[in-house]
């Protein structure tokens, strides 16, 4: 299985904070990474730094064989798109959702204007929403409902990496297992590569192929996902793994919550 994404020696200051010390790592092409770690670890820093939101002040994101950069083309950063908690800062309130897809889709020319409006219904669809939602506006919306619209914005300009930061947090149990099957139903159908953040331990059995783990701005962990929940290789990640409690197994796939 080949290399989708490696980053080399990321190093990122916020004053004089250390938010990432020299983190390397591989994400192999079409497997979801789950990414875990208590809050200030460093783990939204990472995501944003691959997604060209942030630039390091040391090391490297290569897509394949390809240096990203610090001044990334347009090319270049349709290939790697980002979902966050609350996608609700990102959406323009006072557009409706065709407008909020079209204008990803006329931003990076993926269709001819003439076919917005056809691309834009297949998107919806693609999320399992109907295409009568692309006159209405955010705030008419579930959260649930505004999550799988974001996603249908991430997905319009064709990405081969797709970054999910604790899109299920803010959701209930029953939406949260509707979400994260979409994203496996996606991620099958579309070949994608993921990294998925989350600190919930039971959407990451639920979500990923492989896990790591981060500390202090560190990487001290990266395991297969049966590896890790069984024979987990730090002292930390025991720790993190002890304080779940452990549930009966329906209610997410995989049999751990």
């Amino acid at each position: 299985m080949s290399t989708a994404l490696r980053i080399e020696d990321l190093t990122v200051h916020y004053d004089h904070f250390t938010a990432l010390d020299k983190v390397s790592l591989e994400i192999q092409q079409h497997t979801t990474l789950g990414l875990v770690g208590e809050s200030g670890s460093g783990k939204s820093t990472l995501a944003r730094v691959i997604a060209g939101l942030i630039s390091p002040v040391q090391g490297q994101v290569l897509l394949g064989s390809q240096n990203l950069g610090k001044k990334r083309s347009r090319e270049q950063h349709k290939k790697i798109q980002m979902i966050f908690q609350n996608p609700d800062s990102s959406f323009n309130p006072k557009h409706t959702i065709r407008q909020i897809l079209a204008e990803a889709l006329l931003f990076h020319q993926i269709v001819d204007r003439s076919h917005v409006d056809r691309r834009c219904k297949e998107l919806l669809a693609s999320v399992r929403m109907d295409e009568s939602a692309l006159g209405r506006y955010p705030h008419e919306f579930s959260g649930g409902q505004r999550q799988r619209i974001a996603i249908a914005r991430a997905l319009s300009v064709e990405p081969s990496i797709l970054i999910a930061d604790e899109p299920t947090s803010a959701l209930d149990v029953s939406v949260q297992l509707s979400i994260l099957e979409l994203f496996n139903k996606l991620k099958s159908e579309l070949n994608l590569t993921m990294l998925f953040i989350s600190h919930d331990l039971g959407v990451i059995h639920a979500i990923s192929d492989n896990v790591a783990v981060m500390r202090q701005g560190r990487l001290v962990e990266v395991n297969t996902k049966e590896q890790f929940f069984t024979r987990p290789s730090t002292a930390y990640s025991r720790e993190l793994l002890s304080a779940v409690p452990k549930m009966p197994t329906s209610q997410l796939s995989g049999g751990f919550l």
